[in-house]
C-alpha cells in the first residue's frame, strides 16, 4: 500500500469513527420521536428489527460460515446469551432514561465506562494498574460521591449503564466475533422474547405499533437501522485507525449526549453536578495522558530494539584433549 493510499484509508477510518460515535451521541434525539410507545415496546422493536437489518446485511455480503461454527460451540453460545442479556438491560435503561428526562445522567454512564472497565480488569482479570491509572480511578470514585450528594442518591442510571456496557465489552472480547456477526448472534437470542413481548402487549391493547400512523410505525421499524448503522461505521473505523485514536473518539458520544441534555432538553445542572462531571473529565484526561505516554514509551522501545544490532556469540574454539 502506497503512502497516498494509506493516507486515504486513514481518512476513511477517521470519518467512519466520527460517524459512528456521532450517531451514538445524537441518538437521544431519536427515542422521543417514538412516543407514545413505552420504553419496553421501543426496546422490543429495537431487538426484533435489528436482527432483520443485520440478517439482510449478512445476506448481501454472504457471510454465514461463522453461524455454523458458533452453533457447535456451547460455551460461546452461552457467552453470546450473556452478552445479549446484558446489552438488553443497557438498551432498555438508556431508552427509558432519555424518554424520562435523564439524558445528562445517561451521558455520565458512558463517560465513566472506561473507569469501570479498568476496575473490572483489576477485580476479575487480575490486571495491574500504573500509578496514574490508580489516580484516575480514585478521582472517578470521588466524582461518583460528589454526584451522589448532588442528586441526593447514587447516580444509578449512570452506574447501571457503565457496568452493563463494560460487562458487555468483556464478554464480547471472549466471544471474539466481528461486529455484524456478533450483533446478529445477540439479536437472534433477543428476537423471540422481543416478539413474544410485543404479542403480549397486543393482547393487552397496549401495543402502539400501527396505531399512530404509518410514519410512526416506520420509525419504530427504523430502530434496527439506528442500531446497526453506527456498528458498521465503527467496524470500518476499527480496522483503519489506531486504537489510541478510537480511544479519543469514544468520548464524542457522551459529550454530544451531555450537550444535548443541557442545550436541547434543558436539564438542570446545579453546581455540585458540574463539580462531579469536572472530576470525571479530570479522570478521563489522566487516563488519556497515561495511555499516550505508555504507547509512546512502547514505540520508543520497539524502535530501539530494531536499531540495536544483535550481538552474535563468538564462535567457540574446539576443545583440545590433553
Amino acid at each position: 500500500m502506497g503512502p497516498a493510499q494509506a493516507k486515504g484509508e486513514a481518512r476513511t477510518g477517521l470519518l467512519n469513527g466520527i460517524a459512528a460515535y456521532g450517531m451514538w451521541g445524537l441518538v437521544p434525539l431519536f427515542w422521543p420521536l417514538l412516543k407514545p410507545a413505552s420504553a419496553g415496546e421501543i426496546l422490543a422493536h429495537r431487538m426484533a428489527w435489528s436482527l432483520v437489518v443485520v440478517a439482510v446485511a449478512l445476506l448481501f455480503i454472504r457471510r454465514w460460515a461463522w453461524a455454523g461454527e458458533l452453533l457447535r460451540q456451547p460455551r460461546k453460545l452461552g457467552l453470546v446469551t450473556i452478552a445479549a442479556t446484558v446489552i438488553t438491560l443497557n438498551w432498555g435503561i438508556y431508552i427509558w432514561a432519555v424518554n424520562s428526562g435523564h439524558v445528562v445522567e445517561a451521558s455520565l454512564g458512558y463517560f465513566i465506562n472506561p473507569l469501570v472497565t479498568i476496575a473490572i480488569g483489576v477485580l476479575l482479570l487480575g490486571e495491574r494498574l500504573r500509578p496514574v491509572q490508580w489516580t484516575a480511578v480514585g478521582v472517578g470514585l470521588a466524582a461518583v460521591l460528589v454526584l451522589a450528594i448532588g442528586y441526593g442518591r447514587p447516580p444509578w442510571i449512570s452506574l447501571i449503564l457503565a457496568f452493563t456496557f463494560a460487562t458487555y465489552g468483556l464478554v464480547k472480547k471472549k466471544v471474539n466475533l466481528g461486529g455484524l456477526e456478533s450483533l446478529a448472534a445477540e439479536t437472534a437470542v433477543q428476537f423471540l422474547p422481543a416478539v413474544a413481548f410485543l404479542v403480549w402487549l397486543g393482547t393487552r391493547g397496549d401495543l402502539v405499533f400501527g396505531t399512530e400512523g404509518a410514519g410512526h410505525a416506520a420509525l419504530l421499524a427504523a430502530t434496527g437501522v439506528v442500531t446497526a448503522a453506527p456498528l458498521v461505521c465503527f467496524g470500518a473505523a476499527a480496522i483503519r485507525v489506531p486504537l489510541s485514536t478510537l480511544g479519543l473518539l469514544q468520548y464524542l458520544a457522551p459529550m454530544f449526549q451531555f450537550l444535548l441534555g443541557i442545550l436541547y432538553f434543558h436539564e438542570e445542572m446545579p453546581a455540585e453536578r458540574w463539580a462531579g462531571f469536572a472530576l470525571v473529565w479530570l479522570a478521563l484526561a489522566l487516563l488519556t495522558f497515561d495511555a499516550f505516554r505508555f504507547a509512546r514509551r512502547n514505540a520508543a522501545r520497539l524502535a530501539a530494539a530494531r536499531t540495536t544490532p544483535t550481538k552474535r556469540p563468538a564462535p567457540q574454539q574446539p576443545s583440545r584433549t590433553p
